[in-house]
């Protein structure tokens, strides 16, 4: 039976050779060249994976590279010590002079394509000057003889002596460093397409908590207190004291929050029964509150014939704004008491319509769609239950984007469900910032393309050196010189760390309200403004992928980019309008269901009492008096009619009442009064 792959090891135990394995000497062992061999090579590799991983290449101390004042085309290198990627030392233990001539021609002739300009032209050519550890079999010796069946003829180095060589290259080198945004920015993905999914869930963020009160408590009273009678008095005078016409963008973008501010007031005030607002008017200044009604409605008149997209270049604002408009003047301005959602969602400065809850729809959708991309595309996630957390969300249908319309409600349901799944990928998109940011936290191991150590950057007039520059070559750190710029913000990277890694799994709780009594609840500020980035999280992404002077950039992210056809595209809108087209139908379907319900409980009541209305009037025709009938048989009708007298009525015909059973055709017709049986 094949055991499951589980990766290196499936019981604590690894399934693959270990990377060290040192030698065990014991009296009366036979040692053999590979005994030995083995020693040296646990050492050596011991060393250099110190050398790689604990300090990291580059210069460790001296290999100063000045011009040499004899020849025009040589440099001086001076003793020192170096580590390249793989962990090797390269030691000068005295000054070397080297012919730079020499090695560019060298360069071009043993690589063929590299064209870095003949050194000795009439232009400048740029040149890196590397530093390259070799070894070399040394002090051959002749083996005794052996058993062996193919012996090694001739002599066998005995030692490996370590060294180096001088090679220039073209002026381009790998840089070593790291810089922990590449590792955030790779998880992340497009930093650009982050930033809209993080604008989209701080204004959902803003919404949830209001929500949440408007869909719970759309039946009570939200509370008016000293700030809201202030924000009244404050607002209202505002916008009086403001101008007639088409307001410019800045001046449109305060008298939107002033209109916000005070209809909050107003929405608030319209929430309390006829007491309570009579105790608003006489004990908290709101006499003049059909004044502020018509200044509302004159300032939203206003704003909407202003330029939405000059006023509000941010598509999130913009949308905020004229919902602001549409349902101050729709809600308060004009009272709506069948609205009672939308005015409590008003009294917290949170303004909803049909044309932003569009959107917020599509914007959930878009949330789940970037975080599963996300977690498909990133290996390693420390926050395991995130993936199934986001897939398991329910979030409402998207819609396409409708015109605006007043007469369409929000109900419950439907903002409860926005609610829910708005407070969950919220949260999940922190979490997956967090496990994003708090990785950075343990840089990855460096792979090794290039062993070569930069001493100096050359510069060549013709066949001379005209410059050398050396204070950029990478140097050895503390923690090496892949983490050196970790060194000016690792401390604040740590004590961020402490208050947001590791810390318990976060879950959206919605506000509680008081069993009676008016809901006290917060004005939502800053709901037209930047939202900036606040709190642990924020900080510690500032820091990451904020560059500091003289820091490197991060690496770019190179990923697969899909495009979506025009057609496809369209495909999909006209699928969403179908699918609101669907939902208006099955809504009108389940009110024709309901009122053929209503008839067929009808028609069956009335089939129950209909036998029992025809068996009394029966009864009563039966019990009538019948006509005398004559001693003699009666003759034969004639088919003459008698001739009516001139100074009679015309008598009605006689009405024949129907029994129960030839109603139902279950007997013969009863004989009348005075026919034989």
């Amino acid at each position: 039976m094949s055991k499951p792959d589980c990766g290196c090891g499936c019981g604590g135990t690894s399934a693959f050779p270990a990377a060290f394995v040192r030698p065990r000497f014991f009296a009366g062992q036979l040692l053999t060249e590979d005994d030995l061999s083995l020693l040296t090579d646990y050492v050596a590799g011991k060393d250099r994976l110190h050398n790689r991983m604990v300090s990291g290449p580059g210069v460790v101390c001296g290999l100063e590279v000045t011009c040499d004042s004899c020849a025009g085309g040589s440099v001086l290198v001076r003793p020192g010590h170096a580590l390249d990627c793989l962990g090797n030392d390269i030691v000068l233990s005295c000054a070397e002079k080297v012919d730079v001539r020499a090695l560019v021609r060298e360069l071009r002739v043993s690589a063929p394509g590299v064209d870095c300009g003949d050194p000795c032209d009439d232009d400048q050519r740029h040149f890196g000057l590397f530093v390259r550890y070799e070894e070399t079999p040394a002090d051959p010796v002749a083996p005794f003889a052996t058993e062996e069946p193919c012996p090694t003829p001739g002599c066998v180095p005995s030692r490996v002596q370590e060294g180096f060589r001088f090679v220039v290259r073209c002026d381009t080198t790998d840089d070593h460093r790291y810089n922990p945004a590449t590792k955030l920015l790779a998880a992340i993905g497009d930093k650009d397409r982050y930033e809209q999914i993080r604008r989209l869930t701080q204004r959902l963020g803003l919404y949830l908590d209001p929500m949440s009160i408007a869909g719970s408590a759309s039946t009570r009273t939200i509370a008016f207190g000293k700030e809201d009678e202030v924000r009244y008095a404050d607002n209202l005078r505002l916008l009086r004291e403001n101008g007639d016409g088409v307001p410019q963008p800045p001046v449109a973008r305060q008298l939107t929050e002033y209109v916000r501010a005070l209809a909050s007031a107003v929405a608030r005030y319209d929430t309390y029964d006829q007491a309570g607002q009579q105790d608003l008017r006489d004990n908290h200044g709101l006499g003049e509150v059909e004044d502020a009604r018509q200044v509302l409605d004159a300032t939203c008149v206003r704003l909407s014939q202003a330029n939405a997209e000059e006023v509000w270049p941010d598509p999130a604002h913009r949308s905020v704004a004229l919902a602001v408009v549409a349902e101050v003047r729709n809600r308060i301005a004009t009272p709506d008491p069948g609205a009672p959602i939308e005015i409590r969602l008003l009294a917290q400065g949170t303004p909803l319509d049909n044309v932003l809850e569009a959107e917020f729809r599509s914007d959930l959708a878009r949330i789940r769609e970037w975080l599963l991309g996300r977690l498909d595309r990133v290996g390693g996630i420390a926050d395991c239950r995130l993936h199934d957390d986001v897939r398991a969300v329910a979030i409402p249908q998207p819609l396409p984007v409708p015109e605006p319309d007043p007469t369409r409600r929000l109900t419950v349901a439907d903002l409860g469900l926005l609610a829910e799944a708005a407070g969950k990928l919220t949260t999940y998109v922190r979490r997956f910032v967090t496990d994003a940011a708090c990785s950075t936290l343990n840089p990855p191991c460096v792979d090794c393309t290039d062993n070569d150590v930069l001493l100096a950057h050359l510069e060549l007039d013709g066949c001379d050196v005209v410059r050398v520059c050396a204070a950029t070559r990478e140097q050895v750190l503390p923690g090496g010189s892949a983490y050196g710029e970790w060194l000016p913000k690792l401390y604040q990277l740590r004590h961020l760390a402490e208050q947001v890694c590791c810390q318990p799994t976060p879950v959206y709780t919605p506000p509680t309200t008081p069993d009676a009594g008016p809901v006290p609840r917060p004005y939502v500020s800053g709901l037209l403004e930047e939202w900036r980035r606040r709190g642990p999280l924020e900080q510690m992404w500032n820091l990451l992928v904020t560059p500091a002077p003289g820091e490197t950039v991060p690496k770019p992210v190179r990923e697969q980019v899909y495009t979506v056809p025009a057609e496809v595209t369209d495909s999909l809108q006209e699928l969403n309008a179908l699918r609101g087209q669907m939902s208006d139908l099955a809504g009108t379907v389940e009110a024709l269901r309901a009122q053929l319900d209503t008839a067929r409980e009808q028609v069956s009541r009335v089939r129950e009492e209909l036998p029992e209305r025809l068996s009394d009037r029966l009864s009563d025709l039966e019990s009538a008096p019948s006509p005398e009938a004559p001693d003699t048989a009666r003759e034969p009708e004639s088919d003459a009619q008698p001739e009516p007298e001139p100074d009679a009525e015309p008598k009605p015909p006689p009405r024949r009442g129907r029994s129960s059973s030839s109603r139902t055709g279950g007997s013969a017709r009863k004989p009348r009064s005075g026919e034989s049986s």
